[in-house]
């Protein structure tokens, strides 16, 4: 109730704020100058805009400007300076000198550079000379003139054709080595290096042409976003088709035709029908065709070779039941007209799905459930949820009678906060799960108020660093009523903020709608905090097991973001453990037996820490004899870690009896569940998660 006030006191500020101009529509100035009002009214902590926040946006905007260094020189930067401590009063008076300062120096730069890489690629580079270069770029200053600059192209450019060659002298060199009689002809030196150079040239050509098409929209978007990103690392600006394009992730739906699409050589290339699709069912859209023309129903078809992929697919898209037609150029040169009708395409890999598992020296059978993300339609409140989903798919476990369940929320960076009250509700009596705060006042409980429990066996939560939000949400609620036994890497990812979405379009003055869409804004509204008074924010959830990972010596995690909020506390609310007797010592002591003497465990710490003193290592010879050299011991130390990746032959993974009726007719499906089978038996966290299921039970 108390966020559904906030919103409304956004609305009604803004709401007799509309901006119209005597002097014409400013579609930036109104988009600007909208997103400043509803922050200092909506924003958790709304930043004072002065000196000191004109700093930060400028520090950050030119950071993410160039943050390869390909461009800006010393000089460039010097003129952006003088407007380090004058973007506050830019803001006020709706000026964008600074933004369209930046762009014009960014411009010139990149033309200059377009003719410059195409210049060095057209001669054969010295490979025996002893040089290297410096690609920390993160901690490298801007070249000091136009000439350093373009020596560091030079060397940029020279490191590409050298990986070229070396992987095509690999591939040749293998090739002699196996007698590969498919490899028809043994290169010369020359020959290689001439064709890596071609190789390199189309990269970067391909490169510049998509800076090109970089639109004043993207633009405006990264400029505005290193203002409001001075508040929170999570309040985000969203252009129109961002907006969209998120939209369709959390819903795992969209209205097209079905095919993934691909920019190659100017042309928009299938690279992918989706079965049961609009375009599957034409049975004619294959993959490896062209699209060269886009028109809707009758209308004339509009080209779309050379045009923007994001733009074409926009073109493509539409609502369910019309009719786009498309005018195709097949693989052997024929050019056909496709009519389509429109429909809605459900992406399923973004869905909750479940599989069996056991230990072979086990009796009965564990459930696994893979929540990619807490998803939900909010345009439809009769939408796909994940909490609906999650309570399908432990219906399914329940009725193969499984023993135990792992929940792996793995890589999932939240979504939804009401799903993931309602799936947490799923595995306990009644209770609080979280309590939410807004910037004054006390904070709300928000509850599981259903006394039913779907799932009362043992449970297991996977998590790692990248596990964020909602993710951290349930583990931390599972944790806390001592429900589950949370495993994962050191901490989760740190987030412990909720972001509500505002639209733009709905503050604009009757006059401008010719100005729509303007696009949204995602603002930080909320902290959440554990139902203990703890906080995610900065600190996450640390695991009950704690188990070697990849990414646990590499900087991952709220805390390493630009302006993080700070971590604070709230007085704990009365809730009833859980009345299991797990014994938390014992468990974990059982798994720090097994992941000592686990040859793959101890491979993963050891690959770690390998990745970490790789990661440090940032200068890189352009010595062909030395590099070839190096990366033929990187290669070979590799090959050790190589089992990490091996199936784990104790570790059985089938899908459920309900899931193959409903897959028995449908081949991909069937190669779909197949290969994900022999990912689990791949992973050993899930072998060790299956293996405390064993010991809780």
């Amino acid at each position: 109730m108390k966020r559904l006030k906030l919103i409304a006191v956004i609305i009604i500020f803004i709401g007799f704020c509309s901006f119209k101009f005597s002097d014409g529509p400013d579609k930036n100035k109104i988009i600007l100058e909208n997103i400043i009002q509803i922050l200092n009214v909506g924003h958790f902590n709304p930043a004072v805009v002065n000196d000191n926040f004109s700093e930060k946006v400028f520090k950050l905007y030119i950071k993410n400007l160039d943050n390869g260094k390909r461009f800006l020189v010393k000089s460039d930067i010097d003129e952006l300076k003088k407007y380090e401590y004058l973007i506050d009063d830019q803001i006020k008076k709706g000026s964008f000198d600074f933004f369209n300062l930046s762009v014009k120096l960014l411009d010139n730069r990149t033309n200059e550079m377009k003719d410059f890489y195409k210049e060095l690629l057209s001669k054969p580079f010295d490979f025996n000379s002893e040089e290297t270069i410096n690609m920390d770029y993160e901690n490298l200053s801007n070249s000091k003139d136009l000439f350093d600059l373009k020596e560091s192209w030079r060397k940029w450019i020279k490191y590409q054709v050298l990986v070229k060659i070396d992987d095509a002298m690999d591939v040749q060199e293998k090739a002699i080595k196996d007698k590969d009689s498919t490899y028809k002809k043994i290169k010369s030196f020359e020959e290689i290096e001439s064709e890596s150079r071609a190789k390199v040239l189309k990269t970067n050509n391909d490169w510049f042409k998509r800076i090109s098409q970089v639109e004043k929209i993207d633009r405006l978007s990264a400029y505005i976003n290193a203002m409001v990103a001075c508040y929170d690392p999570h309040t985000e600006y969203f252009p129109p088709k961002q907006k969209e394009d998120f939209d369709i992730s959390m819903s795992g739906k969209l209205e097209g035709i079905g095919a993934t699409l691909q920019e190659k050589d100017g042309y928009i290339k299938v690279s992918n029908i989706v079965p049961g699709s609009p375009a599957a069912k034409t049975g004619k859209l294959k993959a490896g065709d062209l699209i060269i023309k886009v028109a809707q129903g009758d209308a004339e078809p509009v080209d779309v070779v050379d045009m923007r992929l994001d733009n074409a697919v926009k073109l493509i898209r539409g609502k369910k039941g019309t009719e786009v037609r498309l005018t195709i150029k097949k693989i052997d040169g024929s050019i056909e007209i496709l009519p389509i009708i429109r429909d809605v395409i459900v992406i399923e890999d973004g869905y909750a799905k479940s599989a069996l598992l056991k230990d072979d020296k086990e009796n009965g059978v564990i459930g696994y459930i893979k929540l990619p993300q807490f998803y939900a339609d909010f345009a439809n409140r009769n939408g796909r949820r994940c909490f609906t989903d999650m309570k399908n798919e432990i219906e399914k476990l329940n009725r193969e009678n499984v023993k135990g369940l792992i929940l792996d929320l793995r890589f999932n960076g939240g979504g939804s906060l009401q799903d993931v009250v309602d799936m947490a509700g799923l595995f306990i009596k009644n209770g609080p799960i979280v309590q939410v705060k807004g910037n004054s006042g006390m904070p709300s409980v928000l509850s599981d108020n259903d006394p039913s429990i779907q799932f009362d066996k043992p449970l297991v939560v996977l998590v790692n660093s990248f596990s964020a939000s909602a993710s951290e949400i349930f583990a931390a609620a599972m944790q806390d009523y001592k429900r589950a036994v949370i495993i994962g890497s050191t901490s989760t990812y740190g987030k412990g903020t909720v972001q509500r979405f505002v639209d733009l379009d709905e503050y604009l003055a009757m006059a401008d709608d010719t100005l729509k869409p303007l696009g949204s804004l995602k603002l930080t509204i909320q902290k959440f905090y554990r139902i203990n008074g703890g906080s995610t924010q900065l600190k996450g959830v640390t695991p009950d097991i704690i188990l070697p990972d990849v990414y646990n010596y590499l900087k991952v995690g709220e805390s390493e973001m630009d302006y993080p909020m700070q971590w604070s506390q709230v007085n704990p609310v009365n809730y009833n453990v859980w009345n299991s007797t797990i014994n938390f010592s014992d468990i974990k002591q059982k798994s720090k037996a097994r992941t000592d003497k686990s040859e793959v465990m101890n491979l993963i710490n050891e690959s770690s820490l390998r990745l970490e003193k790789l990661d440090k290592e940032k200068t890189v010879t352009l010595n062909l004899t030395k590099y070839r050299k190096e990366q033929l011991k990187l290669n070979e130390e590799s090959k050790k870690y190589e089992n990490i990746e091996k199936e784990i032959p104790q570790l059985v993974a089938s899908t459920l009896k309900s899931d193959d009726e409903e897959m028995k007719s449908d081949t991909v499906k069937q190669s779909r569940a197949k290969t994900w089978l022999k990912d689990i038996k791949k992973d050993a966290y899930i072998y060790e998660a299956v293996k405390v299921i064993e010991d809780l039970k």
